[in-house]
């Protein structure tokens, strides 16, 4: 389907560093299928890569609202808080 494929196309880009690009495919995914979790993810990741911290949190809550048993979001928003805690102690 046309979210998945998105997604997909997401992904590559992803791995070439493209983030700009990877978050235009993943955020089109999720308007294309809302319920779908894994765009989300994976922008979530983006984001806390370029050390977007809140909307990386948001991105990886909406997963578990979508879908409880997605152990990597867990995990991921779990760091995601930390190095937010770490980045406000260093005064950044």
């Amino acid at each position: 389907d046309l979210a998945t494929a998105l997604n997909d196309r997401g992904q590559i880009k992803y791995f070439r560093v493209e983030f700009a690009a990877a978050m235009e495919d993943y955020t089109a995914a999720i308007q294309c299928q809302p319920a779908f979790e894994v765009p989300y993810y994976n922008r979530g990741l983006v984001l806390y890569r370029l050390g977007c911290f809140d909307e990386a949190v948001k991105d990886f809550r909406k997963v578990l609202e979508l879908n409880p048993q997605f152990e990597d979001a867990a995990l991921s928003l779990k760091q995601a808080i930390l190095d937010k805690e770490e980045k406000q102690k260093r005064g950044y």
